[in-house]
């Protein structure tokens, strides 16, 4: 598998108290990732992880916010990043 347009990436999900490790593609926005991100818990959990268009992502340790319309390559997140999903 050719991963060099994906970030390897934990998603924290303070919700369920689980955390995930996630590839998430680099050329798609936020907002994106997002919607994919809870698409792919929502069957990883059997449904018992119901997420909302209106989650953010945020930097696990500094707490900052990423902007939707951001592309994943245009942010910080990169192979490693620690993500909070809420």
């Amino acid at each position: 598998m050719d991963n060099s347009n994906k970030v390897l990436v934990k998603i924290l999900l303070p919700e369920i108290d689980q955390s995930y490790d996630m590839y998430l593609p680099i050329n798609r926005k936020v907002g994106n990732v997002v919607e994919l991100i809870n698409k792919l818990l929502d069957e990883l959990t059997n449904g018992a992880y119901k997420g909302s268009i209106h989650q953010c992502l945020y930097d696990e340790f500094t707490g900052n916010i990423y902007e939707n319309n951001k592309l994943i390559i245009d942010t910080n997140i990169r192979n490693g990043s620690h993500l909070v999903l809420i």
